[in-house]
């Protein structure tokens, strides 16, 4: 009896290292990506602005939200086999909830990098409505790295 209980914890704890692992992993992948997408779109914003320098801009607080990419993963499994259209809607979704959550916490601590109160389509300064083709591209995008098998 002790020895099967000593199998079936070790089987579990080894599960349970391996899914950490593989999420620790998949955090700092989504939170690096994450950052130098962000490195580019502002690159690109500089660039439609005729910045010569082409300075682009993102803060620390970022790699921890674009991190929280890397929990899609369990949702990005159970919508796998559904339409491209459909998924991208849901993470677009998930995203500007995301977005919004964090971006609340930290301007409660005023600490939000992004303020979008002066732009079209804004929801209290924190979404943009017109980013949604840009959310669900990533979202698609992120689900690529998550369910890649190594």
């Amino acid at each position: 009896m002790y020895k099967f209980l000593y199998n079936a914890n070790t089987v579990f704890m080894e599960n349970i290292t391996k899914t950490s692992i593989r999420l620790i992993k998949n955090f700092i992948k989504c939170g690096l990506i994450g950052w130098l997408l962000e490195i580019i779109w502002t690159g690109f914003l500089a660039f439609r602005r005729r910045e010569k320098k082409l300075t682009c801009k993102t803060s620390i607080w970022m790699f921890p939200i674009y991190g929280l990419a890397s929990f899609f993963a369990p949702l990005s499994r159970s919508i796998k086999k559904l339409n491209l259209i459909l998924r991208g809607i849901i993470y677009t979704a998930f995203i500007f909830a995301i977005e919004f959550t964090t971006g609340l916490i930290l301007k409660k601590h005023d600490s939000c990098p992004w303020d979008y109160s002066g732009k079209k389509y804004n929801f209290k300064g924190i979404i943009r409505l017109d980013y949604s083709p840009l959310w669900f591209i990533s979202g698609l995008f992120f689900e690529k790295i998550i369910l890649k098998k190594h």
